[in-house]
């Protein structure tokens, strides 16, 4: 009997060579970094042959690892587009997303990468811009989708997390704290803001930028610290204690009336990404 290759062990085999890591296919595959490392013992095992090997700290393919490769981008290519042959769902025309700065490395990387590459005909437009004004574009019909933050106990809520302070402990014990915000109007500027007045903790605005690159460089220098999720992922460490406490965000999913199939998928995957940030 022939031996059959199941296409979800090559898409996170495919996965891992891509992002260069385990760690960074799991934002592509949307499975847990265990998970993935017994798929690919599963395809080792079924191919009877290693197929990555150590190099230092990262992973790198063996000869045989090298000759999968390029079949396995066929078969994944061919099974995609059978696929959206079958059911009718490919969809020609622009599909405008739009993210918050928060998630949009892991979304242009991950999932939509693997939905340019299930509708080829599409044109891709991404926006990547504050809450309020993507949920105003998506009521609009501006937008065919979104991804952006939310109150805790927002009904399109596909997640909470909690907000924590980012940026130098040190910082944390100043007479007057220096606090780096994004422009208003932002949810993270606002619970800062409110946690140190409820408080009475003295602060400063030390910087105010439409920029979260911005924002995540001040911090990473210890210029000042600032209120995010963990998704911010500077450079240092978040802040354990001596800050004042802060709410529950919420990542919020939603999309347009009546979406068409293919963008309904979109927005399954998308809703999926989010849980596994």
């Amino acid at each position: 009997m022939p031996t059959n290759l199941p296409t979800d062990l090559l898409r996170s085999f495919v996965a891992i060579v891509d992002s260069g890591s385990m760690l960074k296919a799991t934002e592509r595959v949307f499975v847990t970094q265990s998970a993935l490392s017994l798929q690919m013992k599963r395809l080792e095992e079924t191919v009877l042959t290693s197929l990555f090997h150590r190099d230092g700290r990262r992973l790198a393919l063996t000869p045989a690892g090298q000759a999968l490769l390029g079949h396995a981008r066929e078969i994944l290519a061919l099974n995609d587009r059978a696929v959206v042959a079958l059911t009718g769902d490919a969809l020609a025309g622009p599909v405008r997303v739009g993210m918050v700065q928060d998630f949009a490395e892991t979304l242009l990387s991950g999932v939509l990468a693997r939905f340019s590459q299930l509708n080829p005909e599409i044109k891709l437009q991404a926006r990547v811009a504050g809450s309020p004004e993507l949920l105003e574009l998506l009521a609009g019909d501006r937008l065919d989708v979104v991804l952006c933050m939310g109150a805790a106990d927002d009904a399109a809520a596909v997640r909470t997390a909690p907000m924590v302070w980012h940026g130098n402990p040190d910082l944390a014990e100043a007479a007057e704290l220096p606090i780096a915000i994004l422009e208003s109007p932002c949810r993270f500027r606002d619970a800062a803001l409110a946690a140190l007045e409820r408080d009475g903790r003295p602060y400063r605005v030390a910087l105010e930028t439409p920029s979260l690159s911005a924002l995540r460089a001040a911090v990473e220098a210890g210029l000042a610290v600032t209120c995010r999720t963990a998704l911010f992922r500077p450079k240092v460490d978040p802040i354990p204690a001596g800050l004042p406490s802060l709410p529950q965000v919420a990542y919020v999913g939603k999309a347009g009336r009546a979406p068409h199939p293919a963008i309904a998928k979109l927005f399954e995957l998308m809703r999926a990404a989010a849980l596994e940030l």
